[in-house]
């Protein structure tokens, strides 16, 4: 009764809001999952100068963003952070770590490394609990354990495998998860955080081009219109997805989310088996099954606790 009234006042229900975050989600994590067929583009102007054009203009496309939204909270929103030494330290420090998360992404990408990148990522929501552990003092269930032990075996399998750590892969794994604590303690709006971590990256970004161009080393200017279009169109690539992902998380419940999320690293992993033709010996593929196992442990134990009655739940010890 209640869903047709509103559909006939024209509220959105639950039903379609919940299809409609779904399949922003689904859009999020699949842009993110066909990334490798971009960056593979930009392999002549390497991993720094593509790190540093991304971050300019992804700048640009936020604050396009913004004034098409035109928010009336922002520039509020803004002078609060400002005057928060904290949560403006916080927001320097997301900066770094997206930085790290990027850069290793777009290296990993143009050196044939694609499937250590899906590696990273699957890896991801791991990291993620053994982070609630060490540094919020979380206590896990039996599942968790299980599937963070199962999570440090596979490392230590591939490590094998790969004949070294395989470093890409945590660095993706760790700056990710910790650039998501880092987000979370600062409790800024989606878009207008990003837009001040990308402002805060701009003056470096901005001057490492410079430099490139002035030395003669860069390739924005020297590789052709094309070229310079596929690097200023990186802001664009990195911002759908990131807007795409705020929308889904107001509209659908993290256990959505949590398994949304897996689609990114899928594809990813696809195209560097099948599209890129990367090595995969069988080391390689027992190392993935322990980590798709721990994934699979880690997705029933939470959908098993989201379930869970509060008041059926024991009670802490005091």
């Amino acid at each position: 009764m209640i869903s047709s009234v509103a559909g006939r006042r024209g509220l959105p229900d639950a039903s379609s809001e919940h299809r409609r975050g779904v399949a922003l989600g689904a859009t999020a994590y699949g842009l993110w999952g066909v990334f490798p067929l971009y960056w593979t583009l930009l392999g002549s102007a390497g991993a720094l100068e593509t790190l540093a054009h991304r971050m300019v203009w992804s700048l640009v496309v936020v604050f396009a963003v913004l004034w098409w939204l035109r928010r009336g909270t922002v520039f509020a929103t803004v002078r609060a952070v400002l005057a928060s030494r904290r949560r403006l330290g916080l927001l320097a420090l997301a900066a770094v770590l997206i930085a790290l998360n990027w850069g290793g992404y777009i290296w990993g990408v143009t050196n044939g490394r694609v499937v250590e990148t899906a590696l990273g990522y699957f890896t991801g929501p791991l990291v993620s609990v053994l982070i609630g552990v060490l540094l919020l003092g979380e206590r896990l269930r039996a599942g968790q354990w299980v599937a963070v032990g199962l999570g440090t075996v596979a490392v230590a399998v591939l490590a094998v495998g790969y004949g070294q750590v395989p470093w890409v892969a945590l660095l993706l794994a760790f700056s990710f998860s910790t650039y998501g604590l880092v987000k979370k303690l600062a409790g800024v709006p989606a878009v207008e955080s990003v837009g001040i971590e990308t402002a805060i990256s701009l003056v470096p970004a901005l001057a490492y081009i410079c430099l490139l161009e002035a030395s003669g080393s860069g390739t924005f200017f020297s590789l052709g219109v094309g070229h310079a279009l596929l690097l200023a169109g990186g802001g664009l690539v990195s911002t759908l997805p990131l807007l795409a992902f705020g929308g889904a998380a107001v509209r659908i419940p993290l256990s959505v989310i949590g398994l949304l999320q897996y689609l990114a690293p899928v594809l990813q992993f696809a195209f560097g088996v099948l599209v890129f033709q990367e090595q995969m010996p069988p080391e390689r593929w027992l190392g993935f099954a322990i980590v798709w196992l721990g994934l699979i442990v880690l997705t029933v134990d939470g959908m098993r606790a989201s379930r869970t009655p509060r008041a059926l739940e024991a009670p802490e010890p005091t």
